[in-house]
């Protein structure tokens, strides 16, 4: 009886480890990942307004069809990356992710930023040349620390009316984001 159990407990300890291993590296395996769903729309250095939703169309990304998206690929190691405009007066969010679609750093109009979008991002050495005042940034620039090169940046505006929703569209698109120019 004693053999009977040790197989059965060495079975399920096996077990429990081979399926965690698959859990843990299927997600490495895959050919379409989060990175690579969103360089599919060349948005590098530029904010592109991404297409609306349509009930019953795919929908690759899980977007919600009643708001207006802008996204926007970076690559910190071509410098430091800024966004810079003016968003409509309604409810916006903006998110940076990385490579693995995790974000690192979130906002909303209603942090008390208002409608201006004044964003630096950096990587940790970019930041270090800031702490030791070797690069210039404008005065009012929120500072975020990247911990990897490669992000991007998705914009979330809500028109409050659907006829809106084009103007919305164009002042989003009017979002300056890349290296400084």
């Amino acid at each position: 009886m004693t053999r009977v159990i040790l197989w059965l407990l060495g079975g399920v300890l096996l077990g429990g480890i081979i399926h965690i291993l698959v859990i843990l590296t299927l997600p490495m395996l895959a050919d379409e990942t989060t990175w690579s769903r969103v360089s599919a729309f060349e948005a590098k250095n530029r904010m592109l307004i991404l297409p609306a939703v349509e009930a019953g169309q795919p929908n690759p990304l899980g977007l919600d069809p009643e708001l207006v998206y802008g996204l926007c690929q970076v690559d910190l190691d071509e410098g430091p990356a800024y966004l810079r405009g003016m968003l409509p007066d309604a409810f916006w969010s903006l998110a940076l992710f990385n490579e693995a679609g995790a974000v690192i750093y979130s906002t909303t109009n209603r942090d008390g930023i208002g409608q201006t979008v004044d964003l630096g991002i950096f990587n940790a050495a970019q930041t270090r040349l800031l702490a030791q005042q070797q690069l210039d940034i404008d005065e009012g620039l929120l500072v975020v620390e990247a911990p990897a090169d490669n992000l991007f940046v998705l914009v979330r505006l809500s028109p409050p009316h659907e006829v809106m929703r084009a103007r919305f569209a164009e002042r989003l698109a009017a979002i300056q984001c890349g290296p400084r120019r």
